[in-house]
């Protein structure tokens, strides 16, 4: 076995049915007396729900990609209202914006998520300025606790969760390969999209596994580095605005393609995982199976934008498994356009 580093990262992890109840004694426990209950526009009323029970404040303005200028509108209210922790509702929009409160106040947070994305498992921030998204990892960003709570993914349209459920798969994906991987990693992420390929097609009676399963792959996300599938949507998402869950869902069967011959045993567990012969074909089927998008034509970008998102993604080396050749990461691109199955 090869030598490795595993370091766990420190957050607490309520689970079950109902436990949203516990919101206001979870925060109680963080030191929060005065929250910003974060959610998008859409969930505002659940939100409210959360601030009655807090005595807390309500900001229903998170964004896709967490722009700064909302995380700056967000900190003015923080602020203003004497806040001293935030309680993100959401999926990974509200999310980002209480970490990227956290990584400039370093108070407490708290996240309840209502959907598989997973970033409430990392110490990573991804924001977006002027055209462009820039990671960053932080102890700061890391949330000190999580509610898991099943009964919220009751209204979860069937297609946001058949997306939210692959971008999850990806942080598994990538982290079977990544450069700073180890066996506890590996462990988590093998059983992680195992739980969500069998789930998601459950829909509603699947919800208990798929978040089991989602919760799984955040971990690992936070747990290592991740690689080409990541850097790519994050080039997707930040400079053409793509929409988060559904490019990641478009993405990860062609890099994982284009991976392939550098992770064989990473290949190997993800196809076991599935129940499928090939790990990408596998994903791809999944995602189709799911009712899921499959090309970037259907989510709304041009042909004419494929060079400039090539040349973004090998513009800072990062480690993959497989060397980065513009060339290839062309062609892969083409392949995610045009939606076509990974050979």
């Amino acid at each position: 076995m090869n030598p490795f580093v595993y370091a766990a990262l420190p957050i607490r992890v309520v689970f079950g049915r109902g436990k949203v109840s516990e919101a206001a004694a979870e925060a109680k426990r963080l030191g929060i007396t005065r929250p910003l209950v974060i959610t998008t526009s859409h969930q505002a009323d659940s939100g409210n729900n959360i601030v009655k029970a807090t005595g807390g404040v309500g900001f229903a303005g998170a964004a896709m990609h967490t722009p700064t200028d909302v995380t700056d509108k967000a900190i003015a209210v923080f602020n203003a209202e004497r806040c001293d922790g935030t309680i993100a509702l959401g999926g990974g929009s509200s999310t980002g914006l209480g970490k990227a409160i956290a990584f400039r106040t370093d108070c407490p947070q708290l996240v309840i998520p209502t959907s598989y994305a997973g970033s409430e498992m990392t110490n990573i921030l991804g924001e977006t300025a002027d055209g462009a998204k820039v990671t960053k990892r932080d102890a700061k960003i890391q949330p000190e606790a999580v509610i898991y709570d099943p009964d919220l993914l009751g209204t979860l349209p069937a297609q946001f969760a058949a997306t939210s459920g692959m971008n999850a798969i990806a942080h598994a994906v990538e982290g079977l390969y990544a450069v700073d991987g180890n066996p506890i990693v590996s462990l988590m992420a093998e059983e992680g999209i195992r739980a969500l390929a069998t789930a998601l097609p459950k829909g509603k009676p699947g919800q208990d596994e798929a978040l089991y399963g989602a919760w799984l792959c955040g971990a690992v996300l936070g747990s290592v580095s991740m690689a080409l599938h990541h850097k790519l949507c994050h080039v997707l998402g930040g400079t053409f605005n793509m929409p988060h869950s559904e490019t990641h869902t478009v993405i990860l069967p062609h890099a994982t393609a284009y991976n392939a011959v550098g992770a064989d045993d990473a290949m190997a567990r993800i196809a076991r995982a599935l129940g499928s012969k090939s790990a990408a074909g596998g994903l791809f089927d999944l995602a189709q199976r799911l009712g899921a998008p499959l090309s970037l034509k259907v989510l709304g970008m041009t042909e004419d934008q494929l060079d400039k998102a090539a040349e973004i993604a090998v513009a800072n080396p990062y480690p993959n498994p497989r060397p980065l050749d513009r060339a290839a990461i062309r062609i892969l691109l083409d392949n995610a356009f045009n939606g076509r199955r990974p050979a």
